[in-house]
């Protein structure tokens, strides 16, 4: 039994020290329904539209109360909010619509971007609206396009270019 623990300890270090290298390297690994599961590696690719990003939410109340209620976890973001994984769907001068109908982007629908109106507790969720705005050079809308029970821009509309920290491009994805 005592080399069994052995062997298991030996394995979690060593699965310890590969995660905390591949962090270091760059690696990161998503768990969450907000972008494909999987590993991705950071850039230093320009931010545009369509890329994989990792963000800082900015200190406002619906990030506070989305903190509160798990949407996101704590983290070294301003704010203590963690960082997200979101993919950039709308970006400088692209023309926004959202609505309780979904998120359209110059003219079409995003899919799984109908809002939900409660979530998996039976909570009111926040809804953004707006109706043929366009984003100006500092704005850019992060949604899921993967999942419809996301926490992104539906809710909290776009945010400031300046909150992306990089882009994020995948390795490995299910």
């Amino acid at each position: 039994m005592k080399k069994v623990m052995k062997y298991i300890i030996i394995g979690l270090i060593i699965v310890g020290v590969v995660v905390i290298g591949l962090g270091v390297a760059g690696g990161r690994i998503n768990t969450t329904k907000s972008i494909p599961i999987g590993l991705y590696w950071t850039t230093s690719e320009p931010v545009k539209k369509g890329s994989y990003v990792i963000w800082c939410p900015p200190k406002t109340q619906i990030f506070d109360e989305a903190k509160n209620r798990g949407y996101i976890g704590a983290g070294f973001c301003t704010g203590g909010y963690g960082y997200m994984m979101k993919r950039i769907l709308a970006a400088k001068n692209d023309v926004l619509t959202i609505t309780d109908e979904g998120v359209q982007v110059n003219g079409v629908m995003l899919p799984f971007s109908k809002p939900i109106k409660t979530d998996f507790a039976g909570r009111l969720l926040p809804h953004y609206h707006v109706d043929n705005y366009k984003l100006g050079n500092y704005e850019v809308l992060l949604m899921s396009d993967v999942s419809s029970t996301s926490f992104d821009g539906r809710y909290f509309g776009p945010i400031n270019l300046s909150q992306v920290k990089t882009v994020i491009l995948p390795v490995i994805t299910f």
